[in-house]
């Protein structure tokens, strides 16, 4: 109530309302250590409604973390610790970054999930070394939210007994009583759904919620504790209304607020008798030290178990994980095989899946088009253990699932759709941005030339999206050298998700030197050096590869000095020292054209103002794949006059 105050910003609202909750969950139940929040089998708790981060933050700075007075006193202030949403990696304890209601539900899904999947792995009888719960609150508008309906379906089916999602049902949102916009039995669709559901529990009364927690531990399903509470408890002018949903009370309603609670202190002033009474740091001392000795006698019977375990949860690669993906790229430059990227993907993931035992992935009801399965997979399910999921047509679900399974660490996580439906998942892909997750995301069928299907699934602005988002590298392989080298950044990436984009058609094999094949992780190279003066230089992309050299052949035929560059990933390419850049794409050299079956505006950045973009700025049309692209101007032609056109000083 202070700290939201003397921001004169923020959600009081849900905080006093579940602050009886948080009390027990946090002193009584969580399995925690306060000196140590990166403690591998602690539980994991997540604030799906982020926007009442203030409950987060009290609980931490209470229980013993590193989060003090001052910085509640600086909440929501510039570079604090207690940012207005609970940010990952910003404030210890915080599990993930929540704000966008209905996330933190599927990420505590991806969570509960990896927890189970190491166990499988890893315990044996008498050594459960892998052994903790996933707890989540949720709001009325997280349940409101579509990726609630596809997180909690997939976690029932899944049989997550380890997940336990407490249900904050006060009845307010921002636009008042709920009851006008939301009038469902949320217990019977969480039955139906597959989960125990615990009704009316009084989130006021800490023996009724302490009784529903216990009794949630004690499922072989997933749970849902319906606690019923006032939001804005203590203020009482306000409580109960949608008032105290995001705004501070006011000086008036906080002294009000004060005398109802029987508070006598001042802001931000808490007796030591509490912080005795709340200090979790000696039991989550005692805790994690039974652990480190269960870890020690596992070391002794399973030697070799604990030592993948280990490098597991330290997030190293084995070695000799890429051996496989070189022997791809090396074996795909001698054949020089015509293919759809998609299916190279899918020789990459049969050269990884052996040696990454940690590799976990699947798709959204797509598996056959995206190419996402290999050889020994194994179908992961509510009674197997596996590596591979079918998540159903749930994109945004899979996606912030996966989010929580690289969260939870111990796995290589990636999901699966079409470029296009990327679209569903944004949000997600987002925030496993923002918290720069190892997350890898495959997207096929990456332009019009998927053909017949049409504009509704025919992406053109998704690449600049990607493309756009900070901490997100971004690959289009142009053939399947470049789709095995694509595979081998993405996991060793550890500080930000990828994208790899793939083609539905066939795509050209490229031959290259071996200067440009060991160049290709640069992100950019020549693919095609020019055979006289250097006049211009001809960038493309993905299937569009072949289209510029074709373009560059007919040009040099001619005796015009063009060279093409072929950049998978423009980001990477942008990292390099600019000595390399210069060395790709000279800055002497004016004319430039890039080549790309999506929207032009990004490309400038690369052809500046005197160079031109030979993209697609409209929707696509159904048609066959080379009709469409014909028809959208990605043609040989239309390549060669957009170079001409910048030698002769016009501009496209």
């Amino acid at each position: 109530m202070d700290a939201v105050q003397q921001a004169n910003s923020g959600h009081p609202g849900a905080p006093m309302g579940l602050a009886d909750v948080g009390e027990v969950l946090w002193r009584d139940v969580l399995k925690h250590n306060p000196k140590n929040p990166a403690w591998f089998d602690r539980d994991r708790f997540v604030l799906s409604n982020g926007h009442a981060s203030m409950l987060l933050y009290a609980m931490l700075h209470l229980s013993g973390y590193a989060v003090t007075i001052d910085d509640i006193k600086h909440f929501r202030q510039l570079h604090s610790k207690t940012p207005g949403h609970p940010e990952f990696r910003e404030c210890p304890g915080v599990e993930t970054t929540t704000g966008p209601l209905g996330q933190g539900l599927a990420n505590a899904v991806g969570l509960a999930l990896a927890e189970r999947e190491l166990a499988r792995t890893f315990n044996r009888d008498g050594y459960e070394v892998i052994d903790h719960r996933t707890w989540v609150i949720v709001g009325d508008g997280c349940l409101m939210e579509g990726i609630s309906h596809e997180a909690a379906s997939l976690a029932g089916t899944l049989g997550l007994g380890k997940l336990t999602c407490i249900y904050d049902d006060n009845g307010i949102s921002i636009d008042g009583e709920t009851k006008g916009w939301f009038t469902e039995d949320v217990g019977a669709r969480f039955e139906a759904y597959g989960w125990h559901v615990i009704r009316n529990v009084d989130g006021h009364d800490p023996n009724a919620v302490a009784a529903a927690l216990a009794a949630a531990q004690e499922q072989d399903k997933p749970t849902l504790i319906r606690c019923r509470t006032v939001i804005g408890f203590g203020a009482p002018n306000k409580q109960g209304t949608a008032e105290v949903h995001g705004a501070a009370l006011g000086a008036d309603e906080v002294s009000l607020a004060r005398r109802t609670l029987n508070w006598s202190y001042a802001p931000f002033e808490i007796p030591e008798s509490i912080y005795r009474e709340w200090d979790c740091c000696a039991i989550g001392a005692r805790r994690e030290e039974s652990w480190r000795s269960l870890m020690g006698r596992y070391r002794t019977a399973f030697p070799d178990l604990a030592r993948e375990l280990d490098r597991r949860i330290a997030g190293d690669l084995p070695k000799g994980w890429s051996d496989g993906l070189d022997k791809v790229a090396r074996g795909a430059q001698d054949k020089l095989e015509d293919l759809e990227t998609r299916k190279a993907s899918q020789r990459c993931l049969n050269a990884l899946g052996p040696a990454l035992p940690e590799l976990i992935g699947g798709s959204a009801d797509l598996t056959g088009s995206n190419n996402t399965d290999w050889k020994g997979c194994k179908v992961l399910t509510r009674t197997d253990a596996g590596n591979y999921m079918h998540f159903g047509v749930r994109e945004f679900a899979m996606t912030a699932l996966m989010n929580g399974v690289g969260l939870h660490g111990g796995f290589v996580p990636f999901s699966a759709t079409f470029l296009m439906f990327m679209e569903y998942a944004r949000n997600a892909v987002r925030l496993a941005s923002l918290m720069q997750l190892r997350h890898i995301f495959v997207y096929t069928h990456d332009s019009v030339a998927l053909g017949e299907d049409g504009p509704t699934h025919q992406p053109v602005e998704q690449l600049t999206n990607l493309r756009t988002t900070p901490h997100l590298s971004t690959w289009r392989p142009c053939d399947t050298v470049e789709s095995a080298v694509a595979w081998r950044a993405a996991i060793s990436r550890n500080n930000g998700p990828t994208a790899l984009v793939f083609s539905r058609q066939k795509t050209k094999a490229q031959p290259r030197s071996e200067v440009a094949f060991n160049s290709v992780a640069r992100g950019g190279y020549v693919l095609v050096p020019e055979t006289s003066k250097l006049q211009a230089v001809v960038i493309a992309t993905g299937s569009e590869v072949a289209l510029a050299v074709s373009a560059a052949k007919k040009l040099t035929d001619d005796g015009v000095g063009v060279r093409v560059v072929s950049m998978p990933s423009t980001d990477v390419f942008l990292a390099q020292d600019d000595a390399y850049r210069e060395s790709v794409i000279p800055a002497s050299i004016r004319a430039r054209v890039a080549v790309e079956a999506a929207h032009p505006d990004y490309w400038y950045r690369f052809v500046g103002l005197d160079g031109a973009v030979v993209g697609i700025d409209r929707f696509g049309l159904s048609a066959p794949g080379p009709q469409a692209m014909e028809a959208l101007g990605m043609t040989v032609d239309h390549v060669v006059s957009a170079v001409r056109g910048c030698l002769g000083g016009g501009k496209r």
